[in-house]
C-alpha cells in the first residue's frame, strides 16, 4: 500500500481510534498490582503512542507530500528506472505513464492538457533521473503541430518529491489558468526533484567522483527535453525555478549556464550549498568550486551574463530576507533581476502558492516561442 495512499491514513486513524476505545475500556482492569497488569499499562500507552504518530506523520506527509514512498521513507536509494515508452523524437526522455490535469476538460488533451511522467537520461552526467511534463492544451490543439513552445523546469524542495509541484503547490493548473486569461503564454513545465539521485541532497553541484547534478540540470536537462518535445533549443526560450533548495539550484543554474537559460526564480531560497548529513561532502577539497557554489561571491567574482533572475521572500518570517536584498544589489548588467516581498510569509507551500502566479506571469514575459 503506498506511503500517500488516503486508505492507508483512514486505515490508522480509524486503528488509533480504535485503540483509544479499547485503552479507556482495558484501563481499569489494568489497575491491578502485579507484573502482568504493569506491561499491560505499558503496552497500551505504547501502542497509542506509536498509532497516533503515525496518523499525525501520514497527515503531514500527504500534506507537504514529503515521502513519496516507503523507500523514500527509509532512505534507499531506488534502482535505476526503468524504462517505457519512448517520447517522439529521444531515446533520452521516455514516457511512463500519463495523467489528466485537475482543470475543467482535463481529461481531454486538447482542453486541459496533458502530464506525462518520463525519465529523463543524462549525455553527460549518465543520470536517469524522474520527472513530470506539463504539456499545455495548445500543444494539442490542431494547427499547432509545428509550433514550439517555451519551457520551464520547476524544482522541488529537498526532501520532496516532484508530485508537490502537481498536488501541492499546482502548478500545472495555475499554468492553465494564467495562460486561459491571456497573462503568459501556453508553456511546457518540466517538474522533477533537485538531485538526480533522490536520496542525496547533491543541490546542482558536480560532485568529485558522485553526482553530476549541475551537468545534469545546466546541460542535459535542455538538450533532452527539446529533442523529445516542441520546445526550441533556443536559452530565450527556457527557464528554471524552484523553491527552497531547488530555488538555490535555479538561480545557480541560471547565473552559471545563461547559454541555456534565460531566466531563473527562487522562492525562499538560500544563496550557497547546505552541507549536511544529506549532502554529504560536495566538494572534497575543491575550495575553488565551493566559492563558486556561493552565489553572493559568483556575483561579485564572476562575469555575469545576459540573464533575468527573480527572488522571492518575506519582511517576516523568512530567514533569507537579508541576503535576498545583497543578492539583489550584486546583480549587475547584463543581467537583471526583480523581486518579491511579501509582507509576511514562511517557508512553505501557503507563501510559495501566493508566489507562484505572479512568478509564473513574469516568465511568461522573459522566455518566448520561436
Amino acid at each position: 500500500m503506498s506511503l500517500t495512499s488516503s486508505t492507508l491514513l483512514t486505515l490508522v486513524v480509524l486503528a488509533t481510534v480504535l485503540a483509544f476505545a479499547a485503552a479507556v475500556w482495558l484501563w481499569p482492569r489494568l489497575g491491578r498490582r502485579g507484573g502482568w497488569p504493569a506491561l499491560g499499562r505499558v503496552g497500551v500507552v505504547l501502542t497509542l503512542q506509536v498509532l497516533l504518530l503515525a496518523s499525525v506523520g501520514l497527515t503531514a506527509n500527504r500534506t507537504f507530500l514529503l515521502y513519496g514512498s516507503w523507500a523514500d521513507l527509509a532512505g534507499k536509494q531506488g534502482s535505476t528506472p526503468s524504462m517505457g515508452q519512448e517520447a517522439p523524437g529521444a531515446s533520452a526522455v521516455r514516457v511512463l505513464g500519463r495523467q489528466p490535469t485537475d482543470v475543467p476538460g482535463g481529461g481531454t488533451p486538447h482542453i486541459g492538457g496533458e502530464i506525462e511522467k518520463v525519465t529523463v537520461r543524462g549525455e553527460g552526467s549518465k543520470a536517469v533521473v524522474q520527472a513530470y511534463v506539463y504539456l499545455p492544451p495548445e500543444y494539442f490543439q490542431k494547427g499547432n503541430e509545428n509550433r514550439k513552445f517555451p519551457a520551464t523546469v520547476v524544482l522541488t524542495g529537498f526532501p520532496g518529491m516532484a508530485e508537490n509541484l502537481i498536488k501541492g503547490l499546482d502548478y500545472p493548473k495555475t499554468a492553465w489558468k494564467l495562460a486561459k486569461q491571456k497573462k503568459m503564454p501556453p508553456m511546457i513545465l518540466v517538474m522533477m526533484q533537485p538531485s538526480v539521485i533522490p536520496t542525496r541532497n547533491s543541490q546542482c553541484v558536480d560532485v568529485p567522483g558522485g553526482p553530476l547534478s549541475e551537468t545534469f540540470f545546466g546541460t542535459d536537462l535542455r538538450k533532452a527535453v527539446s529533442g523529445a518535445y516542441r520546445v526550441a533549443a533556443s536559452p530565450s526560450n527556457w527557464a528554471i525555478m524552484g523553491d527552497s533548495t531547488g530555488g538555490y539550484c535555479a538561480l545557480k543554474i541560471a547565473l552559471e549556464h545563461p547559454e541555456n537559460y534565460a531566466a531563473g526564480v527562487g522562492l525562499s531560497t538560500d544563496y550557497k550549498p547546505e552541507l549536511d548529513q544529506d549532502s554529504g561532502d560536495l566538494f572534497h577539497g575543491n575550495t575553488a568550486e565551493e566559492k563558486r557554489s556561493d552565489l553572493l561571491w559568483s556575483l561579485d567574482n564572476l562575469p555575469q551574463g545576459k540573464s533575468s533572475f527573480l527572488v522571492a521572500t518575506s519582511e517576516q518570517g523568512e530567514p533569507n530576507q537579508k541576503d535576498t536584498q545583497k543578492f539583489i544589489a550584486k546583480v549587475k548588467a547584463p543581467a537583471r533581476v526583480s523581486s518579491i516581498t511579501l509582507d509576511s510569509g514562511g517557508h512553505g507551500f501557503n507563501t510559495w502558492r501566493r508566489e507562484i502566479p505572479p512568478a509564473l506571469e513574469w516568465l511568461g514575459g522573459r522566455i518566448a516561442a520561436e
